[in-house]
C-alpha cells in the first residue's frame, strides 16, 4: 500500500527519463549559449560541464622528451622518484596533452589523445573548442575508438581548422573501409598518418580513388604514412593505380605490410611511362581514362592535336615550381611537427594532363609520375624480381628526365628487411642509381612501430 502523495514504479521511472531528457536538453543549449575564448584549458572543461559529461578528462602539457640512451641520468631523489611514478600512473588516465606554439606560450599547436575512447559527446565538445584553436596545426589521436560512423564528423571538424595540417590517426582499426573520407578534395591536410589501422586491400582501392580521382582528387597531401597494415599486392596496385595521376604526394610509406613482386613491380611503373594503362579506353575506378580526359577537355582526339600538344609542352616549363625537392626532404619525416611558415606553404601540383605525352599506336601516352620523391617498402616480402623493377625504373628516370620541370623522381627508396640478399648486384645499381644525398634505412617512425 503506497502512502499519500508517493509514486508508482512506473511513474517514477518516466519522471526520471524525463527529468534526464530535460537536462540533456539544458546541456545541449548551455554548449551553444558558450562562446570559445580560445583557451583550451577553460573552454574545454567548461564545454564538458555544459553537455553533462562526467569524468572531464585533464588538460595537461605534453611532457619533455627521455633522457638520451648516451647520456645516465643523476640519482633521483625520493621526491623525483615519487613524481615520476605518478607520471606513468597519470598515463593511464584520460587527458589531452597539449604542445605549446613557442612564439605564444598560451597558443596550442598540437594535441595529443592517447588511449582512452571517444565517444558522439566528446566528439561533439571538441568540434566546438579546436576550431577556436587559432595556432592548431597538428592532430594526434592513438587508439581512440573511432569508428566509421564517427569518421565523417571528425573530417567535418578538421575541415573547420584553418591551419591545420597535420593529422595522425592510428591504432583505430575498422570493420569497413573509411579512411578515404580524410582525403576528399576539400581537404587541407599536408601530412596524413593512418598506421596500424588493420587497412587491407578494399579500403587501399578506396585511398587509390581518392589520389587520383579527377574533379575530386586530394590536391594538398604530400606525405601519406599505411605502414603496419594489412596490404598486399592488390592493394599496393590500387594505390598505384592512384599514383598515376596524382602529382602532389611527395612522400610514401607502405612498410611493414603484405607486399610482393608484384605489388612493387606495379609501384615501380608509375613512375615511368604507363603505356599499358594508357590503352585502356577508361579506367576502372572514375569510368575516364587519359584519352577521354584529353578529348573532353580539347573537344578532339588526342592523335589529330599534334600542334596543341606542343603548345602544352612549354606550359609547364613557365609554370612549374621549382622547390619540390625542398618539398620531399621536409616531408620524410611526416611525424613530426612543423612550423606555421613551412606547413602552410603548398605548392599547387600540376595538372598531368598539362605534361609532355606522346603518341603511341593511336593513344596517348602520359609521363610517369616524377613528383614522388620518397618510397617507403621495408619489412615486405619483396626479392630481386620487384628490385629489378625499381631499377629498371630508375633507370627510364635517369634517360628520359625533363628539363626545367623540377621534378626528380624518387630520391629516396627504402627496401631494407625485404628478401633481397645483401650482394645482389640489383641492390649495387639501386644504390649507384639513387642520389647520395639520399639518408639509407627507413626513417625512424616506421621502425618503432610504436605511438
Amino acid at each position: 500500500m503506497r502512502r499519500r502523495g508517493e509514486r508508482a514504479p512506473k511513474e517514477k521511472v518516466a519522471a526520471a527519463e524525463e527529468e534526464a531528457k530535460g537536462a540533456g536538453r539544458k546541456a545541449e543549449q548551455g554548449a551553444e549559449e558558450y562562446q570559445c575564448t580560445g583557451l583550451l584549458e577553460q573552454d574545454f572543461p567548461e564545454l564538458c560541464a555544459r553537455s553533462g559529461i562526467t569524468g572531464i578528462p585533464r588538460v595537461t602539457l605534453r611532457p619533455p622528451p627521455s633522457f638520451p640512451e648516451d647520456e645516465e641520468p643523476a640519482e633521483p631523489t625520493l621526491p623525483e622518484t615519487l613524481a615520476r611514478i605518478q607520471r606513468k600512473f597519470s598515463l593511464f588516465q584520460p587527458c589531452i596533452q597539449v604542445a605549446r606554439d613557442p612564439e605564444d606560450p598560451r597558443g596550442v599547436r598540437g594535441i595529443f589523445l592517447r588511449g582512452w575512447k571517444i565517444e558522439e559527446e566528446m566528439l561533439g565538445v571538441l568540434s566546438q573548442c579546436l576550431p577556436a584553436l587559432a595556432g592548431l596545426q597538428a592532430v594526434h589521436l592513438w587508439k581512440v575508438g573511432l569508428t566509421e560512423q564517427l569518421l565523417p564528423a571528425l573530417a567535418a571538424l578538421l575541415a573547420r581548422c584553418p591551419r591545420l595540417r597535420t593529422l595522425s590517426l592510428e591504432g583505430n582499426p575498422l570493420p569497413e573501409p573509411a579512411f578515404h573520407v580524410l582525403m576528399g578534395s576539400d581537404s587541407t591536410l599536408v601530412h596524413l598518418s593512418l598506421r596500424n589501422n588493420s587497412i587491407g586491400d578494399a579500403a587501399a582501392r578506396l585511398i587509390g580513388q581518392s589520389l587520383s580521382r579527377p574533379g575530386t582528387a586530394n590536391r594538398s597531401l604530400a606525405s601519406l604514412v599505411l605502414s603496419f597494415n594489412r596490404i598486399s599486392d592488390l592493394g599496393a596496385s590500387h594505390i598505384a593505380e592512384g599514383l598515376r595521376l596524382n602529382r602532389s604526394l611527395l612522400s610514401l610509406s607502405l612498410a611493414n605490410n603484405n607486399i610482393g613482386d608484384a605489388g612493387a613491380t606495379r609501384l615501380a611503373k608509375t613512375s615511368k611511362e604507363p603505356e599499358s594503362w594508357s590503352k585502356r579506353p577508361s579506367s576502372q575506378s572514375t569510368g575516364t581514362g587519359p584519352d577521354k580526359l584529353l578529348l573532353g577537355k580539347h573537344g578532339k582526339a588526342p592523335a589529330k592535336k599534334k600542334e596543341p600538344s606542343r603548345k602544352e609542352e612549354a606550359r609547364p616549363q613557365r609554370k612549374a615550381p621549382e622547390p619540390r625537392v625542398t618539398r620531399g626532404r621536409e616531408s620524410r619525416s611526416s611525424t613530426q611537427e612543423k612550423p606555421s611558415s613551412e606547413v602552410l606553404d603548398v605548392a599547387e601540383p600540376l595538372n598531368p594532363l598539362l605534361e609532355e605525352a606522346r603518341e603511341h599506336r593511336g593513344s596517348v601516352v602520359l609521363p610517369g609520375n616524377r613528383a614522388l620523391l620518397n618510397l617507403n617498402l621495408t619489412y615486405n616480402r619483396v626479392t630481386e624480381r620487384g628490385l629489378s623493377a625499381f631499377v629498371a625504373a630508375l633507370e627510364g628516370q635517369r634517360q628520359q628526365r625533363p628539363k626545367g620541370l623540377g621534378r626528380q623522381g624518387l630520391r629516396c627508396l627504402s627496401l631494407e628487411r625485404n628478401r633481397i640478399p645483401p650482394d645482389s648486384p640489383a641492390l649495387a645499381r639501386l644504390q649507384e642509381l639513387l642520389p647520395p644525398d639520399a639518408p639509407p634505412g627507413a626513417p625512424q617512425e616506421e621502425q618503432e612501430g610504436g605511438p
